[in-house]
This record gives C-alpha cells, structure tokens and sequence, in this order.
C-alpha cells in the first residue's frame, strides 16, 4: 500500500491527562460504531447481505488492513474514507485504517451466531469485558485466583509490540468472549487501538486497559452482562477516563 504524508497530530505534553475531549469517539471510533451499528442491527435480523459480509468479515480477524482483498469496500474503512474526506482532521490514516479493520472483524467474531443481543456495546471496555468474564468462568474464591490464565490474557495484549502481534491476541480472548455472550465496546477499543500505534500513546492505552480492569468490581456470577437485561457491574460514578487516580494515563 503507497503511503501518503499525513498531517502530524496536535502534540499533548507527557504525563497529561486527555482532555474531556477524548472521551468522545474519534474517527476511528466513529467509523467503527457506524460500520457495526449498521450491520449488527441487520444481522439480528437475518438479512442476507449481512449475514453473507459477517461470514466474511470474520475471517479477517486477527488480520490487518487491506491484506485480504474480499474485504476491500468491507470492515469500515468506506465509512472511516467519509469521515475523513473533509481533510480537516488531523488523523495518521494507515493508524486510523488498522485500528477500524481490527476492530470491525473481531466484533464479525464475536457476533457470529449470536442473534439474542449485541455483541458491541457502549460502555464494555476491554477490561471490563476481561472481568467479567473471569467472573463467569469462577465458581467459588477469588476470580482472580481461579481464572488467572484470563487475567494473563489481558496482560498479554498490554504486553505485545506489534499490530500483528496485539491482533491475534485479541482474537484470542474474543472468542472466549463469544462464548460466554460478553459483550465490548468496540468504538472504543478502535480509538484505542488507533493511539496505541504510537510510541508516544501506547503507555496511556496500556494503563487504560488496566484502569478498565480494576474499575470492574468482583460482584460474582449473578452480575454477568451478556445478554439485554443483566446488571452493570461497573460502578458509575468510576470513570475510565479519569484523571483523578493512580491509574491515570500517561508515560
């Protein structure tokens, strides 16, 4: 793929906080929400087309943009081009294409086969999915005892150093999500997953994860969120954004 020069993004001082800005969706985001609103709803209810593109979109998980050609014109990268078109943006584009493809063809995964909720949800961050699911998968004692191979599953995303490397990872412990109907937030992993492409952003997104992570309180099983209807485990008035605590990001 040619690359072409794209303008540098404003600059935040190292150790900052993000601005409240931040919490709203990105491009990345942005097109990522659309690309899955749009099909989710269609795929729930048994349209052709979307149940022929999520076949397709699935088996690019795990893989990077524009390396699987059925694809070209899928996995959100149409809506990310309208987004973008104004030029106005300040936005590393390859970034940008690499976290909406990931994210659009894991949430193909992990929406496969579930017709009784949705899979993307706003609010499940990855850490918080990662919780819950330990809760799931415990039956008695502390969670983080009997399921610590899912614990180490997270920390293994946190640890990787390459797009290759953080995608298969992820696919890892989205099937393990599937499974149990858990759903994650993927506007916001892509916007992650956007930042996390750059050395100077990758430290601040690694604590994002941890401070998801820790925010989930263990409340045990009856908590489980999967499906419309179960409880929200994670305490309101925490927000994973903030500024406030220990877990704040910076580098």
């Amino acid at each position: 793929m040619t690359s072409t020069a794209q303008p540098p993004e404003p600059a935040r001082p190292a150790g900052s906080a993000p601005s409240a800005s931040r919490r709203s969706p990105a491009p990345a985001g942005q097109a990522t929400a659309r690309c899955i609103l749009q099909l989710q709803h269609q795929y729930r209810q048994d349209n052709p087309a979307a149940v022929a593109n999520l076949a397709r979109l699935r088996r690019g998980a795990g893989r990077t943009a524009h390396t699987v050609q059925d694809h070209w014109g899928l996995g959100g990268l149409e809506e990310l081009a309208d987004i973008l078109a104004d030029g106005r943006t300040p936005v590393r584009r390859e970034h940008a294409e690499e976290a909406v493809y990931l994210a659009v063809t894991l949430w193909a995964l992990h929406q496969q086969s579930v017709r009784d909720g949705d899979m993307h949800r706003p609010k499940w961050t990855l850490g918080r999915a990662v919780r819950t699911l330990m809760q799931e998968k415990s039956e008695a004692g502390p969670d983080d005892e009997l399921n610590d191979p899912l614990r180490k599953r997270l920390v293994r995303v946190g640890t990787a150093e390459s797009i290759e490397s953080i995608a298969v990872r992820l696919r890892e412990i989205v099937l393990l999500l599937r499974g149990a109907q858990v759903p994650l937030d993927y506007g916001r992993l892509a916007d992650q997953l956007y930042r996390w492409q750059s050395r100077t952003e990758r430290a601040a997104v690694r604590r994002e994860w941890g401070r998801e992570f820790h925010l989930a309180p263990r409340t045990g099983k009856s908590a489980s969120p999967g499906k419309e209807g179960r409880n929200d485990v994670i305490d309101p008035s925490l927000d994973p954004d903030g500024e406030d605590d220990d877990y704040g990001p910076g580098e």
